[in-house]
């Protein structure tokens, strides 16, 4: 039997002003206007149909963390925020210290909605920055330049966010040691307490993979990964998970709970949920178009499909999630997540610690430096047959 783990909650607001050439989440531009209140209104019935239909999956949990991400969820004022806020609240209990982080891009920064949003208790910000160089943004597609960038900041800071985190990029097209190192170096003197410092990939469906640009050599990625992890370790920076990097007390709850396997909501066009329920775990995902999203509010059919995951690929997603935070989690975390004894996958964690690849120590499951290096290659061995 699995024990009910922390829940969470993912909002996905899929609008953006622009759709980026590398990005293949789950965004549509905005064009003339967006239907804010029409979308609030969908939000909260969505909810209300997955209570209604699986009441256990809140099972008396307060939620523990809200993440608001996109598209660009900064399109929206603070007052459709606070419709939203008060619908969840009248459903679902929070939990006193919850964390409410909502993604933000410098070219739709207003200093005053962010104080609007900080009033309603969204108390962190994730800054979509990516490269404060002017050059590489306009390669990128941005809509913003190096100054509001810069200016986004301290726009956050001045309302009152002390939390907030910088998404930074690197490995862009044409992109030298010395750019991708300035470019961490800014981040790091705009003061933010998290940094999300992660090399660009090229994903089917966008248009860099139709079109593809020339990226830097492996040789110049592996230097700019040891460089930037050096400068942001020298600055107080502890890489505590693949590409994320926070001061002390300062990791993402929210994500955290992801990697250590914990249940979260799922509201929004084209999210995607994760509960424990009826003794299993219970993935479903939401209607991906904006369109169909906002008809579902008549119809009630805002599941595109959803399902129980079979043991096998739960082994898989239990290590994709887990083995990408630095110190690994314990041991007794992989059955109490699961269902599935320690004893069913022993054998090949211990062919993993003969080739040096996970720790010896058997009360965690945690790479070596070796192993988070080779991340995929340990990954293997826990694919489905």
């Amino acid at each position: 039997m699995i024990a009910s783990p922390p829940l969470a909650l993912y909002l996905h607001v899929p609008w953006c002003v622009r759709k980026c050439p590398y990005c293949d989440f789950n965004s549509h531009e905005a064009g003339a206007a967006i239907p804010e209140k029409e979308y609030v209104q969908a939000l909260l019935a969505d909810l209300g149909r997955d209570l209604e239909q699986c009441p256990d999956f809140v099972q008396g949990r307060q939620i523990s963390s809200i993440f608001i991400g996109g598209g660009t969820p900064s399109l929206f004022s603070p007052s459709a925020y606070e419709a939203i806020f008060s619908g969840l609240q009248k459903q679902l209990g929070f939990a006193p210290d919850i964390e409410i982080t909502l993604e933000a891009n410098p070219g739709t920064v207003e200093q005053e909605k962010f104080r609007g949003y900080r009033a309603l208790g969204i108390n962190r910000l994730s800054i979509g920055v990516q490269s404060f160089s002017p050059e590489k943004l306009k390669a990128l597609g941005r809509i913003h330049g190096r100054d509001e960038a810069l200016h986004a900041a301290e726009a956050a800071r001045s309302a009152g966010f002390e939390n907030f985190n910088i998404d930074l990029m690197h490995g862009l097209p044409g992109q030298s040691l010395q750019e991708a190192v300035a470019d961490v170096q800014q981040a790091i003197d705009l003061g933010p307490t998290h940094l999300s410092w992660y090399q660009l990939t090229i994903e089917p469906n966008t248009v860099f993979y139709r079109d593809p640009p020339v990226l830097p050599e492996d040789d110049t990625l592996w230097a700019i990964q040891e460089a930037g992890q050096e400068l942001l370790a020298a600055n107080g920076y502890s890489q505590y998970e693949v590409s994320a990097y926070a001061k002390a007390g300062r990791e993402c709850r929210h994500n955290r709970n992801y990697w250590e396997f914990g249940d979260y909501l799922a509201l929004g066009a084209g999210a995607h949920g994760k509960v424990t329920r009826d003794g299993g775990v219970f993935r479903y995902n939401k209607t991906r178009l904006p369109r169909d999203y906002l008809a579902a509010a008549s119809t009630g059919k805002f599941t595109a499909s959803s399902g129980f995951v079979r043991d096998q690929e739960l082994v898989f997603e239990f290590m994709l999630n887990a083995l990408r935070l630095r110190e690994g989690v314990p041991s007794t975390l992989f059955s109490g997540r699961t269902g599935i004894p320690l004893s069913a996958i022993e054998a090949r964690l211990d062919d993993l610690r003969v080739q040096g690849l996970l720790q010896a120590e058997k009360s965690r499951l945690a790479c070596t430096a070796t192993g988070f290096s080779y991340l995929n290659t340990v990954l293997e061995e826990f694919l489905a047959d």
